[in-house]
């Protein structure tokens, strides 16, 4: 992706949020006498899985992590998915609905993305496409695809800010709906202000480096000198609020099937705190809008399928501050009752230090787009040839993962 146009302050202050790109019901999922519903948050600022979604299991985990490895003992224990794996305690939620069968985790999985800027990462992540430079975005093009007679006519396009994310963008009709409160600016963010304004805005960029809640406002809860993060706070109020909002939407006998919601502040560089940091505040969050939508839904649960994607990975070993840095594989979280679920799917590559990707990141064995073609062909009826060549170009050689879906 070419590097995004010089957006005004006002633009890059309120772009950070959600947008919620809505279509009509697939005419044959109508015919199958079946109303699915798809949403897709996108975690910007990339995920680290290994933290989310622990190797217990793994001989090498312990002393690749150390002290901040995830464990199923001791005061935060993490919480057992199967023999192998666990999942992060500060997401119970997405636990139970495991044990329930209305979850997967899919991991060491990643975008044909192999490099590590957020922008092209974001970019290959949404288009769909396998290098950065698209124009449109994978779930539009998907919608476009299915060719109804009864689209719901365009109602304009709003988001939190007037940046339209590139997976809602395209041809297809789309209807937008903006949260009360704004998301708490997340330190990706925050970085992309101040690359953006030291040359362009000098004066504006030190006043952001000087400000004295900048460090709050970037953890979304923790305080300017590292202290433990608060556990409610904004952050938790405008996921919860975002979710519920869609999930009232897309609940509607007459309401949208197909959505994207995007969550800022994933880049955790520094204090991470897998356990009792930020990154634990920001998964309980998204813990909390999983259950949002879950209520929201109602009995239209049982027909939703929801799919938390990010647009890499993270490094496998902690760094100086405490943090991670850009990495290559992590994972991708599916809840809903529409999936056969209490599975984690992974081809394992290890995490001894001869298996790591480039000798630093959890190495790719799954490639993300076969895990929304699987969704998409078997939950939305999309035709695998349009998968193969105008939802994901060029993907022909990547085969839909079978058995999502119930």
């Amino acid at each position: 992706m070419t590097r995004p146009h010089l957006a005004t302050r006002r633009e890059m202050l309120l772009t950070s949020g959600a947008l919620f790109a809505w279509v009509y019901r697939p005419r044959l999922a109508q015919a199958e006498g079946r109303d699915p519903r798809f949403l897709v948050i996108v975690l910007r600022g990339a995920l680290d899985g290994l933290a989310t979604v622990a190797p217990v299991g793994d001989p090498n985990w312990g002393r690749l992590r150390g002290n901040d490895a995830l464990l199923t003992s001791g005061e935060t224990a993490a919480l057992p998915l199967d023999n192998f794996f666990a999942l992060n305690p500060a997401m119970p939620n997405l636990y139970r609905m495991y044990r329930a069968g209305q979850a997967i985790i899919v991991h060491a999985v990643a975008s044909p993305y192999r490099d590590r800027s957020h922008f092209d990462g974001q970019d290959v992540l949404e288009s769909g496409l396998t290098k950065p430079g698209g124009d449109t975005g994978w779930l539009n093009r998907v919608l476009a695809s299915l060719k109804p007679s009864d689209r719901i006519a365009r109602k304009g396009t709003f988001a939190v800010g007037p940046i339209t994310p590139l997976i809602a963008r395209g041809s297809a009709p789309m209807l937008s709906w903006t949260p009360s409160r704004l998301q708490p600016a997340g330190s990706d963010t925050l970085g992309r202000l101040l690359d953006l304004y030291r040359d362009t805005d000098p004066v504006l960029a030190h006043a952001l480096e000087e400000r004295n809640a900048l460090a709050a406002i970037a953890s979304g809860g923790i305080d300017e000198i590292g202290h433990s993060p608060k556990p409610g706070g904004p952050l938790l109020a405008y996921f919860t609020e975002a979710a519920s909002g869609a999930a009232r939407f897309m609940a509607r006998p007459d309401g949208p099937r197909v959505g994207a919601l995007a969550f800022d502040g994933w880049d955790t560089h520094a204090n991470e705190g897998a356990a009792h940091g930020r990154l634990s505040v920001l998964l309980g969050a998204l813990d909390g809008a999983l259950t949002a939508i879950e209520v929201g839904m109602g009995t239209a649960w049982r027909e939703t399928v929801v799919a938390m994607i990010t647009e890499f990975g993270r490094t496998a070993r902690i760094n100086g501050t405490e943090g991670t840095d850009h990495g290559t594989a992590t994972v991708a979280l599916l809840a809903g009752g529409a999936l056969r679920g209490g599975r984690v799917i992974a081809d394992w590559p290890g995490v001894a230090d001869a298996a790591l990707y480039q000798g630093r990141d959890l190495k790719p064995t799954a490639d993300l787009r076969a895990v929304m073609k699987g969704i998409l062909r078997d939950h939305l009826r999309a035709d695998e040839r349009a998968l193969a060549q105008q939802v994901f170009p060029d993907s022909a050689t990547v085969k839909a993962l079978d058995g999502l879906m119930t």
